[in-house]
């Protein structure tokens, strides 16, 4: 096996003990070992806030955005190894693609930011020179500054790359440096990409860290001056969000977790039209694309009455034709689940759905799939499920199965699918098919108080060219309210922000704070 060390305090360091044990997701076999035990947090953001904190806002806004682009052109040599990795844990080259090189594509989007939208200064000004005093003598003007903390980045499993490095981007332009704490279950990945940076020397000392295992006391020992940026489960968020240090050095906190999305159908679409058509290729690739493990995945398909039973054939018609098994296979279009924990999780919350929906499509229990040792592997069929009462259910809008699963939901009228979305008490991502304008509008306007992002449908060219329900474009924000977590992420320079301090400095208009305007003195 190989051992994921941490680097922490300026060394790489193993954590004692047992730790947890990483098996192939095909194989079963073990593959990697990772521990935090007996490693000094409190050291290790000391070290983070003092060295790397310290080097990173003597650079510029515009020096950041260069480090940033030296860090995408060190990861861009790796990828073949990197692919490699990820295939340890289940993912397709599709899959993974996403992950790693969405992620350094992402990474590139804030270093062109850096170069090219910021300023070659310490210091961001915020809106306009605010008068405070009759005769123009006192006045006020909003600046942004580095803080003198560190980013504990808490990162899932399904996105061991991308989550670390839409993160880092934002944060370094900041001056901020950055613990990762990926999840064990594929924290091989984010550690080896951690490793090749410090190898290549482009990120400054103390600039970047790892831990690999558990997260030990690490909460213990955050600050007023840091940020904790958490991906992953609503249960685990309660736990953060309520840690009593955390409480009480009011620690800035940034929660994104998973979501019951939905797609709505609208009326007016054809069976088998183009319109119908996008919406069964949307809600098959949610349910397939990383076997299904994504915060933003499609859950909830939400359908007219009338329509409910063509959408439902047509779906288990494409998804009877998934090749499930070792994702280094050719003819493998969905690979397995993280682990066999995720494997059991996900049949747990099928059978709680089961209560209230029939299984239309797939077996959670069955095994054996393409490739060999599939038994040994966390493999799982897709699960489709049909709601036939939806004004008696409530399950399918409070239980997520973080795998390849979704349910049939049927509406009656608009005001019932308005009703029934709504009901998932927050989400990521809703996307709207339909080519009537006015249903369009009425859904936006109705859904966006309970939706981060919104994809709308209206006709083939955006069909054609949207870059899809699932991902996340670094321009604009990802999170969600309420059961989402409540964060906000990218957004272009709305992220860089969220890292900053925004001060107001009061004086002299014209003796003092006009150079903050001009930079004269920076």
């Amino acid at each position: 096996m190989i051992e994921l060390k941490n680097y922490l305090a300026g060394q790489w360091q193993a954590g004692l003990g047992e730790g947890h044990i990483i098996k192939h997701a095909v194989s079963g076999q073990p593959v990697a070992r990772c521990s935090t035990e007996g490693v000094d947090f409190k050291a290790a953001l000391e070290w983070g806030r003092s060295q790397g904190g310290a080097s990173l806002r003597a650079l510029t806004f515009r020096q950041r955005g260069e480090l940033l682009g030296q860090m995408v052109s060190v990861l861009r040599q790796h990828l073949p190894e990197f692919y490699d990795i990820a295939a340890t844990y289940g993912a397709t080259k599709t899959d993974a693609r996403g992950d790693i090189e969405g992620g350094i594509g992402t990474l590139n989007v804030y270093a062109e930011l850096g170069r090219r939208e910021l300023p070659d200064r310490h210091y961001l000004t915020d809106g306009e020179l605010v008068g405070l005093s009759p005769d123009g003598g006192f006045g006020g003007q909003h600046l942004y500054v580095s803080r003198c903390g560190l980013l504990v980045q808490i990162n899932a499993y399904n996105y061991p790359a991308w989550g670390m490095l839409e993160k880092l981007g934002p944060s370094l332009l900041a001056g901020l440096p950055s613990l990762v704490k990926p999840a064990p279950q594929s924290a091989w990945l984010t550690v080896r990409m951690v490793e090749v940076l410090l190898e290549a020397g482009v990120v400054p000392e103390g600039g970047l860290q790892v831990a690999a295992g558990g997260p030990g006391d690490l909460l213990d020992h955050v600050t007023g001056q840091d940020v904790i940026a958490f991906t992953g489960s609503a249960e685990t968020s309660y736990l953060i969000k309520s840690h009593p240090n955390v409480v009480r050095s009011g620690v800035r906190l940034n929660i994104e977790t998973d979501s019951l999305n939905a797609a709505i159908l609208g009326q007016d679409v054809e069976p088998h039209s183009p319109l119908f058509n996008s919406y069964i290729n949307e809600v098959f690739k949610e349910m397939t694309y990383k076997a299904g493990q994504k915060c933003t995945a499609i859950r909830r398909i939400i359908v007219p009455e009338e329509l409910a039973e063509p959408v439902a054939v047509t779906l288990r018609d494409r998804l009877k034709a998934v090749s499930i098994g070792d994702p280094a296979k050719v003819d493998v279009t969905m690979g397995a689940l993280v682990d066999h924990q995720a494997v059991e999780q996900v049949r747990q919350k099928i059978g709680q759905l089961a209560q209230e929906a029939d299984i239309i499509h797939g077996a959670p229990k069955r095994i054996g799939f393409v490739g060999g040792n599939s038994r040994d592997g966390a493999f799982m069929e897709p699960i489709l499920l049909f709601v036939h009462d939806s004004e008696k259910t409530r399950l399918v809008h409070e239980i997520e199965p973080f795998g390849p699963v979704a349910t049939v939901v049927p509406y009656q009228n608009l005001e019932q699918a308005i009703a029934l979305a709504v009901q998932g008490n927050g989400s990521l991502v809703t996307s709207i098919f339909t080519g009537d304008l006015e249903t369009a509008t009425r859904l936006t306007l109705a859904l966006a108080p309970y939706n981060g992002r919104l994809m709308v449908i209206t006709d083939e060219a955006a069909a054609s060219q949207s870059t899809g329900h699932g991902i996340a474009m670094p321009l604009l924000i990802h999170g969600g309210p309420g059961r989402a977590g409540g964060g906000e992420e990218l957004g272009g320079l709305r992220s860089v922000y969220h890292y900053l301090q925004r001060v107001a400095i009061q004086g002299s208009p014209a003796g003092f704070l006009q150079q903050f305007s001009t930079g004269s003195f920076d």
